[in-house]
């Protein structure tokens, strides 16, 4: 899977539960807010401030790591 700014958190969290601990240490708590089962990561890093390409990158490094 690859993962945009696009991609819905809540379908990012059900492909690898792993990924839970990345959105919440980059400032996304809110991974049991009703909001997450429909929002796209770059509308929650808008609402929280935060970096949406950084944390793109940062979760796609992740699952290319568990890929090799």
């Amino acid at each position: 899977m690859a993962v945009t700014k696009d991609t819905i958190i809540g379908d990012v969290v059900m492909e690898n539960q792993d990924i839970a601990p990345i959105l919440m240490n980059s400032g996304l708590h809110c991974l049991g807010c009703v909001m997450a089962t429909g929002e796209t990561i770059e509308e929650a890093c808008m609402v929280h401030g935060l970096d949406a390409d950084e944390l793109v990158n940062s979760i796609n490094e992740f699952l290319a790591s568990k890929e090799a």
